[in-house]
Order: C-alpha cells, then sequence, then structure tokens
C-alpha cells in the first residue's frame, strides 16, 4: 500500500470521525474482554453473564502476548497483499522505533503503573488528560488552528472521562506521587503516539506504520517480560487462545489502524477527543456483560464526551467561516 496523502477538508471530515469512534469500540471491547479473562464476572447484576476463566494473567504478559500476536497477524497479512507495504527507507527506521517502544508499548507500561500505584479511575483519569496535551502542542508545532470551541470540547470530554470511571464516587482517586507521575507519564506518551501518528500519516500508510510500530513493540515485550516462555501462558487454554486472537485482532490492529487513518481526515485534537468514547463504551459493556457499577453520575460523565465530540465536530464547519484566534 502506498502512502497515504492527507485529506484533511469538510468533504472528509466524517470518515475522520467515524474512524476515530470505530476505534473507541474497538478498544472498549478489547478492554473488557482483558477484565473477562482475568476476573469473575458477577453473575447477580450482570445483565448477560457471561462466565470467566478468571486466567489471572498479569496485565504486562498479556500486553506482550496482545502485541506480539497483533504483529504476526498483520505482517503475514500484509505479506500476502504484497510486500509493498513493508519497504521503508533505512532512514525511517529510527522514527518507527521510537513510535512501536515509547508511543506503544511505553503508554502500556506507564498504564499499568499507575494503576499499581493507585487504582485504575486515577489511572484512567490521568491518561485522559492527553486531550490537553494534543491540543497545546498540535497549536505549537503542528499548524493546528486554534478555535476557543476546541479547548471547551477537550475540557468536556476530561471532565466526562473523570465521571465516566467514578474519580468523583465510589471508590474515587487512590492520590500517591508515583502513581501521578506515572499516571502523566501515560497521558504525554497517549499525546506522543496521537502526534506521532499525525506527523507520520503524509509519509506511511497506517498499516505500515502500525506494523513496524508492532514489530518494534514486540521486541521491547520479549525482553521486558523475559523472552517468550510467559507469552505462551494465556495460550495455555483453548478459551484464552481464542479471547487473545480476538483481542490481538479486534481491538489491536483494526483500531490501531483505524486511529492512525483518522488523522489522515481530522486534526489530532478531533481525533484524540473522539477516542474519549473509550471509556464510555466499556462501562456501558462492562455494566451489561460483567456486572460492573454505571450509575447516573457515569451516565452525566457519557452525555458530556458526547457533547464534547460534537463541539469538535462543529469546529470542522467553523474553521470556513471563523478567523483562528490569534
Amino acid at each position: 500500500m502506498p502512502d497515504s496523502p492527507r485529506l484533511h477538508d469538510g468533504a472528509h471530515a466524517w470518515k475522520g470521525y467515524a474512524l476515530a469512534v470505530l476505534a473507541a469500540v474497538c478498544w472498549a471491547t478489547g478492554g473488557v474482554m482483558a477484565k473477562w479473562l482475568m476476573g469473575p464476572v458477577d453473575s447477580a447484576t450482570a445483565a448477560w453473564p457471561i462466565a470467566s476463566p478468571g486466567m489471572q494473567l498479569q496485565p504486562t504478559i498479556l500486553a506482550g502476548a496482545r502485541a506480539i500476536l497483533s504483529f504476526l497477524l498483520l505482517l503475514g497479512y500484509l505479506v500476502l497483499r504484497g510486500p509493498r507495504s513493508l519497504r521503508v527507507a533505512p532512514r525511517h527506521l529510527p522514527f518507527l522505533a521510537v513510535f512501536g517502544v515509547v508511543a506503544m508499548a511505553g503508554l502500556h507500561v506507564a498504564y499499568y503503573q499507575a494503576i499499581a500505584y493507585s487504582n485504575v479511575a486515577t489511572a484512567v483519569l490521568l491518561e485522559y488528560l492527553a486531550p490537553v496535551i494534543v491540543l497545546v502542542l498540535s497549536v505549537l508545532f503542528l499548524d493546528e488552528p486554534f478555535r476557543w470551541v476546541l479547548p471547551a470540547g477537550v475540557a468536556l470530554s476530561v471532565v466526562g472521562c473523570a465521571l465516566v470511571v467514578g474519580a468523583l464516587g465510589g471508590d474515587g482517586l487512590v492520590v500517591s506521587r508515583a502513581g501521578i507521575a506515572w499516571g502523566l507519564v501515560a497521558a504525554i506518551l497517549y499525546a506522543t503516539y496521537q502526534l506521532l501518528g499525525k506527523w507520520a500519516s503524509t509519509r506511511h500508510s497506517p498499516w505500515t506504520l502500525l506494523c513496524y510500530g508492532l514489530g518494534f513493540a514486540s521486541v521491547f515485550w520479549l525482553v521486558y517480560v523475559g523472552g517468550p516462555a510467559p507469552i505462551g501462558e494465556p495460550f495455555s487454554t483453548p478459551v484464552g487462545a481464542l479471547a487473545l486472537v480476538y483481542i490481538a485482532l479486534v481491538a489491536t490492529v483494526i483500531p490501531f489502524g483505524a486511529s492512525l487513518k483518522a488523522l489522515h481526515y481530522i486534526d489530532a485534537t478531533k481525533a484524540v477527543v473522539t477516542l474519549t468514547l473509550e471509556p464510555v463504551i466499556a462501562g456501558v459493556i462492562a455494566w451489561t456483560v460483567l456486572g460492573e457499577r454505571f450509575d447516573a453520575l457515569q451516565l452525566l460523565g457519557g452525555a458530556l464526551v458526547l457533547a464534547a465530540i460534537v463541539l469538535v465536530q462543529r469546529a470542522s464547519r467553523l474553521e470556513d467561516v471563523l478567523p483562528p484566534v490569534p
């Protein structure tokens, strides 16, 4: 697949939003699938309970197996489709290595460390500060036009995510210096993924970028977990193997590819705000299938995220009629 030109204009912006929504849905289902693999299901509160195998996998092992299997599946597809997608200039390899190790694998490490030193609500809230970082850096370095509607959308998405993950209710936030530090690192790396993907969107096709990124991430994970032996743990049962194939294909290859392709059509800020649908969708699915709590505050948070997406989508139309803020 040859490098694709950027098609950022009103006629094609809807494609970017559709791809970002697709990525959010796929990532959300993958997160719920991972929870299903690792923990019991509350059959008393779940609308459609599905018994969990309760494999109790370490998150880093699952992340490593996911990256490696995703890389092999995508590599096989691209080889069958034709070798052109795998051809990159040697001078681009350092960038692709940084993209895979720092922006993909590094993000997962920081996120898991934030959970370890705090809790899931704190880690997710800090990670989803990424739209703020993306907005600032996109305006400063990527020539993204600044409209007041964009920071309004970013603020709505951050507050909405805080409500969805229960930061203002339930167990609330667990604050520690290490947890905050790792959570902020996760936000920076998530923003880095979006910004590097945006920069590369005119230089590489999404599948080329993703394949090399997953390849370098796989090398990182093999070193991080101490070799290939631990990676085989999720494949120890047929249920685990099938679930991991789903996570690799539906929750990794498709959404990462879709999110990178979305950057051909919309700016990074608009893409990352749209992707904050992920915790909303994951919360609804987890409430339905796994019996997890989903209350009125979380519903309000989901509504705020949807409002944020509408705002940034309207920003695309305003760009043609309003001058940028000086």
